[in-house]
């Protein structure tokens, strides 16, 4: 919480109205994926990181009385907030209870004299709304506030439970609203209610879509980069993060001439440029990113009131010569995400502690895209703003558990992105270079194809510089001293040399220009290697199922250590024990990949 937040202008009257809804219908079944997926997510994590919130600017004239009646009636319309789960304590919800009837409260904060700043004043009243937990049994989904001065609305400001709704349904519910205030008929509803999903869900070819999820990210995770972000800096996660906001018509206007020279759609080439600019600031082969609202790709999801929060999991080989050429990669890469973006989460999860394990890497949400531009209730439409042709500014920080995210607002006709980078990683100033960065890429690639061998030229963004022992191995950047250093701490402090396999000592990662030559895998690359330990353990006992455990046990947040594929074991080192060669002189006790119990070699 912000010392904004913590000491807001104190409001002359503050009066809390009870609203009573009726004429819904009482209904009950299993909770959806994305609830159960949620529901883990608030039952582990502090909620003022789970929990989302909203701030709507109300519409001049409107009264007090109005803004509450068109709350009512949103209750009254969308299931999924007068939705409850039901468990017993200590138990995980399973069942969600929709209620025909029921209550809630609107707390109206009023102010005799404008605010200096009322739309920062209702977001922080927001977010400190969002540092309560709801509790699912019994808690309406949503905790309302409406600022008013001289008893006039101006905000309402809400804090949402992660179980009920997402980024994308409290767009749906704004737009809703508006639309009620203005008195215009709504449509009849289509999307699908939380119990419609959840019936989807689990019929024959539910079932088979969330099997296909799984097998489409363990591939993934089985074969890209275990993190996008490595080595100094990148060990922690849950720093307070500052926001980076970006308002540009040049950006705007430069997408638009993209699409129209490509043919491409808008938000696909704003998702390439923004993936060929992380894969090259990281030094990655491919751009593997969340991107969350991206999962509304079905005709009955995009109106949906609910929470879809699944992650759509994108992987962009950027191993191409040219934007052009990354860009017709674009569009059949989202797509496979977006298919892929049904799936039971603790199965996930169980997949994915079993893969990483087996590879003997840590999986890493580094990168995450979210797109509402196209949402119902995103701005974009309309004459030409008087806005700016490119500012930068500053929004709230807050705590994130991932290394760079994204949210685009608006791509027409402003280009508006906030975004939150670890500042561990990126300098003061590089957040905004990176966005400024982003723009010049548009501009250029507006004119022509643009070789993605230029972008540090281009963009002005600079690859990552990794020390010169780093290495490209199965995918992923690590650093062989780094992986002996951690295996050894693990064993208690004894002996390791770790090297490539068939390499002797290893190489440099390359010329750091990054990815993007068309070349193969990289400078640095070894396809189909792996990392070799030798370990000497004294007259300590020591299996390579033993080795890798202890190691697997120390591997998270250290994104620049990937396991060894094979453990050998052997008496005592030799005395040069920076040579292989010297290694591969002494006894051998034992070798094998420590991956199972039977430990084949």
């Amino acid at each position: 919480m912000t010392a904004y937040e913590r000491d807001l202008p104190r409001p002359a009257k503050t009066r809390t109205v009870t609203v009573a809804h009726t004429g819904g219908e009482e209904r009950r079944g299993p909770v959806t994926l994305g609830q159960a997926n949620m529901i883990r997510c608030m039952l582990r994590d502090e909620p003022e990181h789970i929990n989302i919130h909203g701030v709507w600017p109300v519409p001049a004239g409107t009264r007090t009385d109005a803004v509450i009646d068109a709350l009512r009636a949103l209750v009254v319309r969308h299931e999924a907030l007068r939705t409850t789960f039901p468990h017993g304590a200590g138990a995980v919800p399973r069942e969600q209870v929709v209620a025909a009837e029921g209550e809630f409260t609107v707390t109206v904060l009023d102010h005799d004299a404008p605010l200096p700043d009322a739309e920062r004043y209702a977001d922080a009243v927001a977010r400190r709304a969002r540092a309560e937990r709801f509790r699912l049994d019994r808690d309406f989904g949503l905790r309302i506030s409406l600022v008013t001065v001289g008893g006039a609305p101006v905000f309402v400001a809400l804090a949402a439970s992660h179980a009920v709704t997402d980024v994308s349904a409290l767009a749906v519910l704004e737009e809703d609203w508006l639309a009620l205030l203005a008195g215009g008929p709504l449509p009849p509803q289509t999307a699908f209610t939380p119990l419609d999903l959840a019936a989807e869900e689990a019929s024959p070819a539910g079932l088979r879509k969330s099997a296909a999820s799984l097998r489409y990210w363990e591939r993934i995770i089985r074969t890209g980069p275990q993190a996008m972000f490595d080595g100094p800096g990148a060990e922690g996660t849950g720093a307070v993060t500052p926001e980076v906001t970006l308002r540009s018509l040049r950006g705007a206007r430069a997408l638009a001439r993209v699409a129209e020279r490509t043919g491409g759609l808008p938000s696909t080439v704003l998702l390439t440029a923004w993936c060929a600019l992380v894969a090259h600031r990281t030094g990655q082969d491919a751009c593997v990113a969340a991107v969350p609202t991206s999962n509304r790709f079905h005709d009955r999801l995009v109106r949906s009131v609910n929470t879809v929060s699944q992650d759509a999991l994108l992987a962009l080989d950027v191993r191409v010569p040219s934007f052009d050429a990354l860009l017709a990669k674009a569009w059949g890469a989202a797509l496979d995400a977006y298919r892929h973006s049904r799936f039971d989460a603790v199965a996930l999860w169980e997949m994915i502690d079993r893969t990483t394990f087996e590879r003997g890497s840590r999986f890493a949400r580094d990168v995450v895209f979210n797109d509402v531009s196209a949402l119902a209730g995103a701005e974009g439409s309309g004459p030409a703003p008087d806005g700016p042709d490119l500012e930068l500014g500053r929004g709230a920080s807050q705590v994130l558990p991932t290394r760079l995210l994204a949210f685009v607002h608006e791509t027409a006709p402003l280009l508006r992105i906030g975004l939150w980078a670890d500042p561990a990683l990126f300098a003061p100033g590089e957040a905004e270079g990176f966005l400024t960065g982003l723009v010049r890429l548009l501009e250029a690639a507006a004119e022509e194809d643009v070789p993605l061998a230029s972008l540090t030229g281009v963009t002005g963004v600079r690859p990552v510089e990794r020390g010169p022992d780093w290495i490209r191995v199965d995918g992923s950047w690590v650093s062989p001293r780094a992986v002996a250093d951690a295996l050894g701490g693990a064993l208690g402090g004894v002996p390791v040399h770790v090297t490539v396999d068939g390499s002797g000592d290893g190489e440099g990662p390359g010329d750091g220009e990054g990815p993007g030559d068309g070349e193969g895998p990289g400078d640095g690359e070894r396809p189909g290697k792996g990392l070799t330990a030798f370990v000497a353990p004294g007259g300590t006992p020591l299996s390579p199922a033993e080795a890798h455990a202890a190691l697997m046990h120390v591997l998270p947040g250290r994104p620049g250590v990937l396991a060894p594929r094979r453990y050998v074991i052997v008496q005592a080192p030799p005395e040069a024990a920076d040579r292989t060669d010297a290694w591969l002189r002494q006894h051998i006790l034992t070798e094998g990949n420590g991956r199972t119990p039977a430990d084949p070699t």
